[in-house]
């Protein structure tokens, strides 16, 4: 699985996390709470821990407690040593999401957060869903036909959080948000290069299955006894490039973001180009050998990244922010699009009508809640 995935090995996956229900918790998530989150994406995602130093205050803490709820769901069902029990566990993760949407989040530090920044801004269930049905689709061990396929995956366990963190950060346009979703879809498909080997011997298969036909693999018996080979550098190769591809359209998105947060988001993309270069220098054997990035060179690139002006490995070409969004992440960006916009001010007094819209949205977005409330209660 490879959902807010690190550049180094983690560490060992813990008994996953079942919070005690209590319908009296509310969203509100406390320093306390913040510190949790903190601790937890410093001991368990290093990377993006040392790319977060670069935001500002005000998107770092959101983001921590973004980010923890998603790396203890990614944890939750990749821990879990059976099938079975990896439904279950997208099962659970179903109802905590339900009910931090509804404003009763179970009595956890990332629940509560989660809750906080969903509520403060107005991400939309959709994403969230989104990157649990990406998880479902690792606990029934989906496989990917072709491009299409997979990168409907990428953008489930990936490119989600990379649109919920454009959210967090202010930014809600649909030329933005498409841009933050390829840089999403083109982290993952790094990581499934750079984890062919490791996902092999867990006994998942990642790359498309067509590339791999054409390659002359038969993917079923490479997955029985997983090998490098010139046939498999090629479509790891093809990966990387189409990770390339969508990098250098996120640039004209990152340019987009607020200034104070552009470094951070250039570090990941330098960070994640680093891992597709280290595995080329590996002549593509991702079976053999795993592609790391050292501490060293990660400073360097944060370093970098902290530079303005600075550019991943390929720019964006002109015009590249008003592309369309890849046409597997189009009902996300679709889905941001029919949330309310809490940027959005109250029209002027003398504005009669403008009130009675705005209200009647507020109607709207309350009765919704209600019904995920009384949807969520036991």
């Amino acid at each position: 699985m490879h959902a807010i995935s690190d550049a180094e090995p983690e560490p060992e996956v813990g008994p996953e996390v079942r919070p005690e229900v209590r319908p009296e918790v509310g969203p509100d998530s406390g320093p306390a709470d913040r510190a949790a989150c903190r601790a937890a994406i410093r001991a368990g995602s290093r990377s993006f821990f040392a790319a977060s130093l670069l935001l500002p205050a005000r998107v770092r803490e959101p983001a921590y407690g973004l980010y923890a709820f998603c790396r203890q769901a990614d944890d939750a069902v990749d821990g879990a040593p059976t099938a079975a029990r990896r439904r279950a566990a997208v099962g659970r993760l179903e109802a905590r999401l339900a009910r931090a949407c509804a404003g009763r989040p179970a009595d956890h530090p990332a629940d509560r957060a989660l809750a906080a920044v969903m509520a403060a801004h107005a991400i939309p269930e959709a994403l969230p869903r989104a990157l649990l049905e990406g998880l479902a689709w690792d606990a029934e061990g989906r496989r990917y036909a072709d491009l299409p396929a997979l990168t409907a995956y990428a953008a489930r366990v990936a490119g989600t959080v990379g649109a919920m963190m454009t959210l967090i950060m202010g930014r809600r346009a649909p030329d933005v948000l498409a841009r933050a979703l390829d840089l999403g879809v083109a982290m993952q498909f790094t990581n499934i290069a750079r984890d062919v080997g490791e996902d092999a011997r867990a006994g998942r298969l990642y790359l498309p299955l067509a590339w791999m036909r054409e390659a002359g693999l038969d993917p079923e018996a490479w997955l029985a006894a997983p090998v490098h080979s010139a046939a498999l550098a090629g479509v790891v190769a093809r990966l990387l490039a189409e990770a390339d591809r969508l990098h250098a359209r996120a640039q004209a998105g990152i340019a987009a973001l607020p200034a104070d947060c552009r470094p951070a988001i250039r570090a990941a993309g330098l960070i994640y180009a680093e891992i597709g270069r280290a595995v080329a220098a590996n002549r593509h054997d991702a079976v053999g050998a795993r592609a790391r990035v050292g501490t060293p060179r990660k400073l360097a690139l944060l370093a970098r990244a902290a530079v303005p002006g600075v550019a991943t490995r390929t720019a964006g070409a002109p015009g590249c922010l008003r592309a369309p969004p890849l046409a597997e992440t189009a009902f996300l960006v679709a889905a941001v699009g029919c949330a309310p916009d809490p940027s959005r001010k109250l029209p002027a007094w003398w504005d009669l009508r403008g009130r009675a819209l705005h209200a009647l949205d507020l109607i709207e977005t309350w009765e919704i809640r209600d019904a995920r409330a009384r949807a969520a209660l036991p």
